[in-house]
């Protein structure tokens, strides 16, 4: 080999060299960006679920995925704000709730968004149909609206003389008041009189529950962002003005709230993880049907019951899946 053709050898192989090297490197692991509407630390049972179950299928957190958490913690404005931000960062899939969605809707309509949690993902404007979503977002419904009746069931055998029940809701979040309605519906119809405190902002807890002035038996909780943002408050409020209180999930009964009855929040968070692994590998968000739940919890506290000077039947203690003493 002469001179000339070992020059043009080793330039040929350099130029292989970096090609080479580029088809090893393993491929860009996908961004998963996570908009929680409360607090790391209210969300961090749903999030520890989700993430678990993502390493049951392969994405393991800081190895094959990563996963960018931001917190609105009960702020809606911030929205739009972390929303930009997913779009920035290129993220492939976004996990929220429904109250995040329309910002999220309006700073992107390619990236897929899969909801966690939501009232009545139809009613509330979400997607089309439950078993067409269509577009870009999927993901469960929690079915908020349709269990107002069956709470408030709860709340009468625990007080069997309610005659007024009051409605904690955020009237700025309208799947919320989908659910108040319902709520209040079942309450005329049974004869119980209906007190709203309606708020918009953490600031409004107070008024609200001043204004009230103990006129009401029991207190009907509508969980949103705010709502989770506050719970320690809320259920302060609900306390001194001795109220039994009822939500949609059992965090807010080990926090003091008196019963919860819905569907299981971490079976919803780690199904959540299936909708992501799937999209993750291919398949488009509005071809997924919204699923309903199918695990349910009745969490009663006796500590709380106790303090408000009531009894629980023992029949009702006996269906409950979760009782705190």
């Amino acid at each position: 080999m002469n001179r000339r053709d070992a020059i043009t050898l080793l330039g040929g192989t350099a130029a292989v060299w970096p090609l080479a090297a580029r088809a090893q490197q393993p491929a860009k692991a996908p961004i998963i960006g996570f908009l929680g509407a409360a607090t790391a630390s209210a969300w961090r049972p749903w999030t520890a679920v989700f993430v678990a179950r993502l390493g049951d299928l392969g994405w393991v957190e800081g190895r094959t995925v990563t996963i960018e958490y931001r917190w609105a913690e009960g702020r809606p404005e911030r929205y739009a704000e972390i929303a930009a931000e997913f779009v920035r960062l290129k993220v492939d899939v976004i996990v929220t709730v429904a109250s995040a969605v329309p910002a999220l809707k309006q700073a992107t309509s390619v990236i897929p968004i899969v909801f966690a949690l939501a009232n009545d993902p139809v009613g509330g404007g979400l997607v089309a149909s439950l078993s067409r979503p269509g577009g870009s977002i999927t993901g469960l419904s929690n079915q908020g609206v349709d269990l107002a009746g069956k709470r408030l069931e709860l709340l009468r055998e625990v007080r069997p003389d309610l005659r007024r029940l009051a409605i904690l809701t955020n009237v700025g979040f309208s799947e919320s008041v989908l659910e108040m309605n319902e709520a209040e519906a079942w309450a005329h119809n049974l004869g119980i009189e209906v007190s709203k405190l309606e708020i918009r902002r953490a600031a409004d807890i107070a008024p609200a529950f001043e204004a009230l002035k103990r006129q009401a038996d029991a207190l009907y909780v509508v969980v949103d962002a705010l709502v989770a943002a506050n719970r320690t408050r809320i259920i302060t409020f609900a306390l001194a003005a001795h109220l039994p209180t009822i939500f949609n999930t059992g965090t807010y009964v080990e926090a003091g709230g008196l019963m919860s009855y819905g569907p299981n929040f971490p079976d919803l968070y780690r199904r959540t993880a299936d909708y992501v692994d799937r999209i993750l590998r291919g398949a488009k968000p509005g071809d997924l049907p919204v699923e309903q739940p199918t695990k349910f919890d009745f969490v009663v506290n006796l500590t709380t019951a106790k303090a408000l000077g009531l009894e629980i039947p023992p029949t009702l203690l006996a269906r409950a899946h979760e009782v705190i003493e």
